[in-house]
């Protein structure tokens, strides 16, 4: 017989850092794409194409947990099942200013009008706020349920459906800095030891700059 003590546990360490780039990216975009002067539509491409990338991320983030984690713990954790809707109907809700982002991006990145930038920017706010809200409940309750419920082989598969999905490249590096952002020391140490020799080898050489060349690029007002 296998004792407790030799089974391994779910750790869900990471979500939490993946959380902090939809948290950070949300609150400081709207102030961005209002800065963004009427007709300038050289700026309004270079934070349209940013928001675009975040905004699809958490859409594949949302994605991964509605087929993989909630079908899983409503089996599994049943009296938290008002718990797991709860989470379910705030995916839902933050599907609408998503949905709304999609449909004004095109336009305001094409002919940077200033209606279409004001709205843009207070349904960025609008998601903002639900994210706040949804990612704070999922760390303090959903997290421990995963840890406890999910063996690591099938959180494993949510980690595997992101990188599924993760950008090639040059912006493979800008996603991989924009978790490392508000690492700790230890975190980030943590988070490269898990990564491909030949990744950490990149990020070294030059992820950082590439970067920071593309943060900077896309927080200066």
């Amino acid at each position: 017989m296998t004792s407790a003590s030799t089974i391994e546990r779910t750790d869900t360490w990471d979500m939490v850092l993946v959380h902090r780039v939809f948290r950070r990216e949300f609150r400081i975009l709207p102030a961005l794409v209002r800065a963004v002067a009427p007709g300038d539509t050289a700026r309004a491409e270079v934070l349209g194409a940013h928001l675009a990338n975040i905004a699809l991320g958490l859409h594949h983030h949302h994605s991964a947990e509605d087929d993989l984690v909630w079908p899983l713990l409503l089996r599994r954790a049943k009296m938290h099942a008002g718990l797991i809707h709860r989470m379910e109907a705030q995916h839902h809700r933050l599907h609408e200013p998503l949905q709304r982002i999609n449909e004004l991006l095109p336009r305001w990145r094409d002919r940077a009008l200033a209606d279409d930038r004001d709205e843009l920017a207070d349904v960025i706010a609008q998601a903002a706020v639900a994210l706040d809200e949804h990612l704070a409940d999922e760390e303090r309750e959903i997290l421990p349920l995963i840890e406890e419920h999910l063996t690591p082989a099938e959180w494993k598969a949510v980690g595997d459906r992101g990188k599924e999905v993760l950008p090639k490249g040059k912006m493979a590096l800008v996603f991989l800095g924009s978790i490392l952002e508000e690492a700790s020391e230890a975190e980030r140490r943590r988070f490269l030891g898990e990564l491909p020799l030949p990744v950490r080898l990149l990020w070294r050489l030059a992820g950082e700059r590439t970067y920071i060349a593309s943060r900077d690029r896309v927080r200066v007002y």
